[in-house]
């Protein structure tokens, strides 16, 4: 009969067992999530008592400021060089512990166009996964649009034009700056047949982007509100996000380059 390896790490359904999911690497130290990277990355500022409704008593809001980043990913190591588009969406914080205090990013919400990422950034380290359809960034230099949906109704759209690139001691303060990022999952797992949590954890699971290219530009982004009809399940998330009001959006980038994960160094804040 199937007995688990007490030093193993398995995603449901467990008894097929630990398999290969991570490329060969998940016991390994030294590995690393690598994959190429095509980003548009942007914030607008909000009302900062609106905000603060989603953001749990454990942080401090910096900022009344709501980060989007609209990802495109490929060649992805683990996935055997497969891809995924991603659309997240954060706020910057500082998180108050028993022992730990550090400043981060919490995402408030993260859509994927594939499962498999889903899954394990959901398991294991509490990051907000859910899916959604989303494009690829249509691209007619210096023109970008990207769109997300559900059940075939469109519940996201961005554009940017690109108005210069980013280049010497700009670039280098850009690659600096986003080489590595605090990101704090929250792992909230429902007990069973009752209200509550069977767990409730913070977790710091560290990234970082590894910039080639950038450029400066000019971006502007919709939220649509849904009926439960168009979206489905789930459809207050993009109604809380849409009732936000956009005050103004800060300068946007778009970037080409590498993304780097390090499931290994995650750890659960206290």
């Amino acid at each position: 009969m199937f007995r688990p390896d007490p030093k193993g790490s398995y995603l449901m359904p467990v008894h097929f067992g630990r398999g290969d999911y991570f490329g060969g690497g998940m016991f390994d130290p030294s590995f690393v999530v690598t994959q190429k990277a095509t980003g548009i990355l942007l914030s607008y500022e909000t009302e900062r008592q609106m905000l603060e409704n989603y953001v749990p008593e454990v942080f401090d809001l910096l900022e009344p400021r709501v980060h989007i980043a609209y990802n495109l990913f490929t060649e992805i190591n683990w996935m055997h060089g497969g891809a995924y588009n991603l659309l997240d969406v954060s706020v910057p914080v500082r998180f108050h512990g028993k022992t730990d205090t550090l400043d981060g990013s919490y995402p408030l919400v993260t859509w994927e166009n594939r499962t498999a990422p889903i899954l394990g950034g959901r398991e294991q380290t509490g990051i907000p996964k859910i899916y959604a359809d989303i494009e690829d960034l249509h691209v007619q230099r210096p023109h970008y649009l990207g769109s997300a949906s559900n059940r075939g109704s469109t519940f996201f759209s961005l554009s940017f034009e690109e108005t210069g690139q980013i280049t010497g001691p700009d670039l280098d303060a850009a690659k600096v700056q986003c080489k590595s990022a605090n990101v704090i999952g929250w792992r909230w797992i429902p007990k069973v047949g009752t209200p509550g949590a069977e767990l409730s954890q913070f977790i710091l699971y560290p990234q970082g982007l590894d910039i080639d290219s950038g450029f400066v530009g000019r971006a502007s982004l919709r939220w649509i509100e849904q009926s439960p009809m168009q979206y489905g399940f789930q459809f207050w998330i993009v109604n809380q996000l849409a009732a936000l009001p956009i005050k103004r959006i800060y300068d946007a980038y778009l970037f080409h380059g590498g993304s780097r994960l390090n499931p290994l160094s995650a750890r659960v804040l206290e």
